[in-house]
């Protein structure tokens, strides 16, 4: 862009553990761009982690932390403003007309009902209704086990998850040589690589740079650096 002004930013892989040793004090990239946007903007934006590909887009709702903490920090707010982040940003980044949420469900069978817990009854499937109620394209809570097979996949745009590894799993099989981290929520364009750092093939010439290219392209498409860049999942 004119002016030396940046049109994107696309990050590369971090290890944490070495930022920590260092003193770094957010928990990664994503929350330390929020902060910097926050003090360019007066405003603290909710940065929303989206992995994206042509075939599978998914968003974590709790992103890095223990399993055994995800339920005290789930929220029916939580689920709500992330969904509200996932849906404006596919419909003004993405050019999805109306974005389509499949919001899966916490437990088992997202709950069978009760009877393997009742988170999915009084946190997900009342954030479900809310989003409803403003007039977003929201179901569920669905059963995480059956939401990414192919037929369901056709089904929503996007599919919002309660935990790390219930939405990286399924992308990292379908996408993971060219899926791309997306954050959304952020009042400009941040793409990176899917994967970490690889330490152990650094240097050897063997590393796949196609989630970087992927991450660069999008990128561009997405802060309109294409002629056209109203895009739909696969363009």
């Amino acid at each position: 862009m004119s002016g030396g002004a940046a049109a994107a930013v696309v990050t590369n892989p971090i290890a944490k553990n070495i930022l920590y040793q260092s003193g770094f004090a957010e928990p990664g990239h994503t929350e330390y761009l929020a902060k910097l946007a926050a003090e360019l903007t007066g405003t603290a934006p909710l940065p929303v982690m989206m992995l994206w590909s042509p075939e599978l887009a998914v968003v974590p709702v709790t992103i890095h932390l223990p399993l055994r903490e995800v339920i005290s920090r789930l929220s029916v707010d939580l689920v709500v403003q992330t969904g509200r982040v996932a849906a404006h940003d596919l419909r003004e980044r993405f050019g999805i007309v109306r974005p389509r949420l499949a919001v899966a469900g916490l437990n088992p069978h997202a709950g069978e009902h009760g009877a393997l817990g009742d988170e999915d009854l009084t946190l997900v499937r009342p954030a479900v209704e809310q989003l409803r109620a403003e007039g977003i394209d929201a179901r569920g809570p669905l059963p995480a086990d059956s939401l990414f097979h192919e037929a369901a996949r056709a089904s929503y745009d996007v599919a919002l998850a309660m935990y790390h590894d219930q939405a990286l799993i399924p992308i990292k099989t379908l996408a993971f040589d060219h899926a791309v981290n997306v954050t959304l929520g952020l009042p400009f364009v941040r793409t990176s690589p899917d994967h970490g750092t690889a330490f152990d093939i650094a240097g050897s010439g063997r590393a796949d740079p196609g989630s970087l290219i992927a991450a660069l392209k999008l990128a561009a498409r997405l802060s309109g650096r294409r002629e056209s860049h109203r895009l739909a999942f696969g363009a």
